[in-house]
């Protein structure tokens, strides 16, 4: 196989919980991510010139290893030991630094790409260890679905999924979030005594078989200084969502309808952002749609 095109699917987290930070100066996370079926695509190719060429519709991404699509590519060459070089074309649908793991996704893709690609395999501790290093939500997006990470995130531990669902994605045209900049706002309530009652209705909500009330650790803090998305979370819920919440560290807010038609009409309300109404996605839909068997 010369050329390959993959899909690199959104997410959404439907808790998530800051617990304080770590001795190596990282956040210690409990979340539970959800892939929905908003998407960006990747096509790969293998070439006679060594080294790695990527381009991306998006002229506002960089190209080089500032790239995580670059480095996913670079390091699984090198730990493969190919010979080939690599053209990547990346087409962006799914908002960049809106919480939703473009990136990460991306770069999920690109390691299953380039395996497939080339027809070769790692053992599944070693490519979740590259996957760990590239960052932490990658290792997710070699599973899929509905799966809890602790730790940074990045320690992976599939659930059963959730009935399907419509979400509309909201992601505000003038806002942005950086991740470094919501972790310092809620510094302050990290030193705070987590309830033991709030562990185990975690882990209550992690295997119930229906949906239940999001939850996002970040809102408290972003909502203070962007009062905006406050007001797009209640009008997503006064548009028929049953539950809304922030995207990760946001700005992207979402809402989770039983009925697709009514996530659709209230979609139209949000004429000044970009608005995509899209669907939840199984283990087994995301692993099928990229021709992978994943690695648990």
């Amino acid at each position: 196989m010369r050329f390959l095109r993959i899909s690199a699917f959104a997410k959404i987290n439907l808790c998530l919980d800051i617990l304080g930070r770590r001795a190596d100066g990282y956040h210690e996370l409990r979340t539970v991510f959800q892939t929905i079926s908003l998407h960006d695509t990747l096509e790969l190719s293998l070439t006679r010139n060594p080294g790695i060429v990527l381009e991306c519709d998006d002229p506002s991404l960089p190209l080089g290893r500032e790239n995580l699509v670059w480095r996913a590519l670079d390091v699984l060459r090198r730990a493969l030991r190919l010979r080939s070089g690599v053209h990547a074309m990346l087409h962006k649908q799914i908002p960049a630094g809106r919480g939703l793991g473009g990136g990460s996704s991306d770069a999920a893709a690109a390691l299953i790409g380039l395996l497939r690609l080339t027809g070769r395999r790692l053992p599944a501790p070693r490519l979740l260890e590259i996957a760990a290093g590239l960052g932490a939500d990658v290792p997710f997006f070699l599973c899929g679905g509905r799966a809890l990470g602790v730790g940074r995130g990045d320690e992976i531990y599939p659930l059963p999924d959730l009935p399907r669902r419509a979400v509309l994605v909201v992601s505000p045209a003038s806002i942005a979030v950086p991740t470094r900049d919501a972790y310092a706002w809620v510094s302050s309530t990290l030193t705070e005594r987590r309830p033991a009652s709030k562990i185990w209705c975690f882990c209550a909500l992690c295997w119930s078989p229906q949906w239940n009330a999001l939850s996002n650790g970040f809102e408290k803090a972003v909502f203070a200084r962007h009062p905006r998305l406050g007001t797009i979370k209640r009008k997503l819920l006064q548009g028929g969502a049953a539950e809304a919440a922030l995207a990760g560290s946001g700005s992207a807010v979402f809402g989770v309808f039983p009925d697709p038609a009514q996530a659709r009409r209230t979609a139209r309300s949000f004429s000044d952002d970009r608005a995509f109404v899209v669907r939840t996605l199984s283990r087994k839909e995301y692993l099928r749609a990229l021709g992978w068997p994943g690695v648990f």
